[in-house]
Formats: structure tokens, C-alpha cells, sequence
């Protein structure tokens, strides 16, 4: 199954690699050359499928629990100062996915949306200090009544050059569902209450819609 954000791409993918492919058999005579080309338009292919797609999630509801919002591995948790929409000190956790990671977005919390902002940025590597505050990034917060806010922040990375964000203002959302997607390398933060109970450890690979990130103590 392939996320509907890649559909256009997938089918200008398979145009590109049979017309390659075509003309790698007419012009070329030399075997193994051939023969090498034609695996390395397959791997192509492969690559650009993979990067697409979109497995089912089984998804346990729980509003008092916070989800991981993508598939990818723990790399920053911390207490910061969040800036943008609460401007006092939160909780961080920030995954980071690699371009063989599904990098479908999803709801970490269900609840309503009320706050959702897209804003234009540079292209540093997902890592780096500033990424977060200097990419190109979307920022939504989702609120609920038993857990309360939780911001999380797509960000681009040094390959990522277009983050998809479908959270609009008053939405009414569900936890695990579909909120974006990111193309080709990225990282996710998100923004926890001081007082919540951390669930995962640095270096940890997560799946998002199901590994569990947080909860109320």
C-alpha cells in the first residue's frame, strides 16, 4: 500500500525507468553493462516504492498516551524552551527518520486541532541544533481532555524539499490517523508536559501510530 502523497512520482518513476530501460536495450550491446544498468534502474525503483509507502498501523486509543507521530529512532530528549505557541519549558522528544523509514505523519494525541503553522526555512541536515527552529517546518498542536497539548513539529532535512501538512484549525482528529508527510529524510519533534512519564530511551527505534512516547504519570 503507498501513501497517496507519492502517487505522482511513483507513476513518473515507472515512465522514466521503462523508457531508460528501452533504450539501455537498444543502444547498448555490451552485456554486462546492460545487464548492470538494468539493476540499477530496479534498485531505483525499489527505492522510490519503499520511500512511499504506507503499511496499516494497528493503533491502541488512548487519550492518555502519546504516540509516536512517525517510524524512526529517538535522538534528542530534553527539557527546552519552547518558543512558537507555549513559550515556557517543555519535555522534547525528537525522532529522527531515515529515507528508508515510512514517512507518513501521524496524530500522536487524538482531540482538536488549535493551532497549525507552516513555516518557510533552510535545509539543514535533520540533526543539527537549529534544524528546528531554522528548516522549513510545520508546527501543530492537538489537545485533548484528559492529556492536555501536545505540539509536535515536522521538520525538513537536507534532502527533505516539501512537507505535506493536512491538520487544519478546529479539526477534530484520531489518534494514529494520517496528520502529513515528509519527503525524503526528516525529523519530528514533539513537546510534552514537564510533569509526563517518558516511556522511550535515546537511540530507541519507535513505529509510529503504535510505540508508545509518553503518558500521564
Amino acid at each position: 500500500m503507498f501513501h497517496k502523497e507519492g502517487y505522482k512520482i511513483i507513476l513518473v518513476t515507472f515512465i522514466i525507468v521503462v523508457g531508460t530501460a528501452l533504450l539501455i536495450d537498444r543502444f547498448i550491446d555490451i552485456n554486462w553493462l546492460k545487464i548492470s544498468l538494468f539493476i540499477a534502474l530496479i534498485i531505483f525503483l525499489v527505492l522510490i516504492l519503499q520511500f512511499f509507502r504506507n503499511p496499516k498501523r494497528h493503533t491502541v486509543l488512548n487519550n492518555a498516551q502519546v504516540l509516536s507521530p512517525v517510524d524512526g529512532k529517538v535522538v534528542v530528549i530534553e527539557e527546552v524552551f519552547e518558543k512558537e505557541y507555549f513559550k515556557e519549558k517543555r519535555l522534547q522528544v525528537s525522532v529522527f527518520m531515515s529515507p528508508i523509514n515510512v514517512h507518513v505523519t501521524r496524530y500522536p494525541i487524538g482531540g482538536n486541532v488549535i493551532f497549525s503553522k507552516y513555516h518557510p526555512g533552510k535545509y539543514l541536515v535533520a540533526w543539527h541544533p537549529k534544524a528546528s527552529e531554522e528548516n522549513e517546518r510545520t508546527t501543530v498542536v492537538v489537545e485533548n481532555e484528559t492529556y492536555g497539548k501536545v505540539l509536535f513539529r515536522q521538520i525538513a532535512g537536507a534532502l527533505a524539499k516539501r512537507i505535506v501538512n493536512y491538520a487544519q484549525l478546529n479539526d477534530k482528529v484520531t489518534q494514529g490517523t494520517d496528520s502529513g508527510f515528509i519527503k525524503f529524510g526528516s525529523r519530528v519533534d514533539l513537546f510534552l508536559p514537564l510533569d509526563t512519564k517518558i516511556n522511550v530511551t535515546l537511540n530507541q527505534k519507535v513505529r509510529g501510530g503504535e510505540s508508545v512516547i509518553a503518558e500521564l504519570k
